[in-house]
């Protein structure tokens, strides 16, 4: 994989027609400077305006892909961003004539050709990467998604139609551009025989023909005169949409997706879904204090210091921290012995501790100590035991000068076991 950012070495071009408007259409693929991106220009319309490839400006996923920006509009781009990101470019400008690039031969291996011959570049740039740390996934109805930590941009995929014209196939690959050049690119787009009318009615794959795309019968039989490429050339070609949509991220990608029947607009939005969790975690990583850090901040010590770890912090405005309750706690041995509980003032403690790191560690409050003024609303619901993680969050309500008053709430596994309002000076 990669490190750096990469490029096309020189401009490159071809003509052809697009498959949903039929339209011909001319497409020059032009190298850009470091961190640029992929970016649509249509040369056709007054002033060239340009639509940045990005989930941003996805408006509609009907048989294909369709971004716009401002008024500017570019559809079915899945194809030709495939390429590009199964090929590993990272920056790179597609002038378009039409609002459509060419169908080609309905993959993306037109595209990968044109790449090859003109050849990469490597700048100077690191590349930027999107992964998320935790599993997590999405079903809507059939259709079912998947994420899975790794180092590595894998994807295992199922295909099932319930016509009865196709058998269930599956794949998994590692997305690399050996896999992508050798199969993935070369996978056509496919349509069924039943589907030509609803098209027309609809003004869509007025370009298709078995030139670029294959076509399944209504009895089952592949109408292409030259058959499939590959015996899993269905299930790779939604692996090249996928790999199209979620370029969008704009990011090179880390996972290992499950994926289960989904198409542009299901990626679309599980591609959302990853950007949200991992700019999440990104902003709770750049936030985080270990226990040094506290101790920097807080005048408490052993035994009296109660938070382990600050997991988010919005200045001035919110934070989250950590207690981790263990059987070695000193106050257990009398509170009480043979069930042990923790004391509903300490946990009162903790949070307030955890304040006091939301307001100490603004530059203006360095070495200050808080103290408490009162202590309202205060509303304990089930025990804290040896074992638990209280999860404190604070949520600042009024500040005046010195003093302040905050929300603050103690949970353990998502269940709320303290709240209340805090008031506090520093001094």
């Amino acid at each position: 994989m990669f490190e750096k950012q990469w490029t096309i070495a020189n401009p490159v071009e071809l003509e052809g027609i697009g498959l949903h408007t039929g339209k011909p259409v001319f497409l020059k693929l032009k190298p850009l400077s470091e961190s640029s991106g992929i970016v649509f220009r249509r040369t056709d319309l007054p002033g060239q305006p340009t639509i940045k490839a990005c989930l941003e400006n996805v408006v509609a996923t009907n048989r294909g892909t369709v971004l716009k920006q401002n008024d500017a509009q570019v559809h079915t781009v899945e194809h030709v961003l495939a390429a590009v990101s199964g090929m590993g470019i990272d920056n790179i400008e597609i002038e378009l004539s039409s609002e459509e690039p060419p169908a080609c031969d309905g993959s993306s291996a037109v595209f990968v050709d044109l790449i090859e011959q003109v050849g990469m570049v490597e700048q100077s740039e690191p590349r930027q990467f999107i992964q998320a740390k935790n599993s997590f996934w999405y079903r809507d109805g059939e259709k079912f998604m998947a994420y899975l930590p790794s180092d590595k941009f894998e994807i295992s995929f199922s295909l099932d139609y319930n016509n009865g014209l196709l058998e269930p196939q599956s794949a998994r690959v590692e997305i690399d551009q050996n896999n992508f050049r050798a199969r993935i690119g070369r996978a056509r787009t496919f349509g069924f025989e039943y589907e030509f009318e609803m098209l027309a009615a609809h003004n869509l794959a007025r370009g298709g023909s078995l030139d670029n795309a294959i076509i399944v019968g209504n009895d089952g039989k592949i109408q292409n005169p030259g058959g499939l490429r590959d015996p899993q050339e269905f299930v790779l070609h939604k692996i090249l949409d996928f790999i199209g949509d979620f370029s969008l991220l704009g990011k090179r990608i880390r996972g290992h997706f499950i994926a289960e029947r989904t198409g542009h607009s299901f990626n679309v939005k599980f591609a959302r879904m990853l950007k949200e969790k991992a700019d999440s975690q990104n902003r709770k990583d750049a936030n985080m204090m270990y226990i040094e850090d506290i101790k920097s901040i807080l005048p408490h010590r052993y035994p009296f210091l109660l938070v382990d770890r600050i997991l988010s912090i919005v200045p001035g405005e919110s934070i989250v921290g950590i207690k981790n309750v263990t059987a070695n706690e000193e106050f257990f041995n009398g509170h009480f012995p043979g069930k042990p509980v923790m004391p509903g003032v300490l946990i009162v403690e903790a949070m307030a501790q955890v304040a006091g790191v939301l307001f100490l560690s603004q530059p203006e409050n360095k070495g200050k100590v808080p103290f408490f003024c009162g202590i309202d609303k205060i509303r304990f619901r089930r025990p804290v035991v040896p074992g638990d993680r209280l999860e404190f969050s604070i949520k600042v309500l009024k500040v005046r000068g010195n003093t302040g008053k905050v929300e603050a709430e103690a949970k353990v596994d998502g269940e709320l076991v303290t709240s209340g309002e805090l008031m506090f000076q520093l001094v």
